[in-house]
């Protein structure tokens, strides 16, 4: 009786390409989610400059930019005590940043600047480096 001879891939085979898959994941890897943070940086300042041509709308008809306590939500809806209030002024709510953190405005801003927006990166936490970096309105 004659043995037919299979043919398949033998352990080693199998655990070469598995390697070398491994290889390339770790050197793509990096730089697609490096990519990942340079995107969401890019949103953020994206949606940042909406937020300051929102703000620029409440101002020319109101008078003034929204208070700190008063905050971003004025921008959809209506305080009972602000006349001439036109809005909303976003199409939806005021948006999360890219790292689902609610944005920081500040008014008076600093360094007197009129207003402050800003995301706190990744962290969510004031200050850090790289993703974690703060996003500002005036930079």
């Amino acid at each position: 009786m004659e043995r037919r001879r299979q043919r398949g891939f033998t352990l080693i085979e199998l655990m070469v390409v598995v390697i070398i898959i491994g290889l390339l994941a770790a050197f793509v890897a990096p730089k697609i989610f490096h990519r990942v943070g340079e995107s969401r940086i890019t949103a953020a300042k994206n949606q940042m400059a909406a937020l300051e041509d929102a703000l620029d709308m409440f101002y020319v008809d109101t008078g003034r930019y929204p208070t700190t306590e008063e905050g971003l939500a004025v921008l959809n809806t209506k305080p009972e005590n602000i006349k001439h209030w036109k809005g909303p002024y976003l199409k939806k709510k005021v948006p999360k940043d890219p790292w689902g953190n609610d944005y920081v405005y500040k008014s008076p801003g600093g360094d007197g600047r009129d207003y402050d927006i800003i995301c706190y990166g990744a962290d969510g936490q004031e200050g850090g480096e790289g993703d974690n970096a703060d996003i500002n309105s005036w930079e």
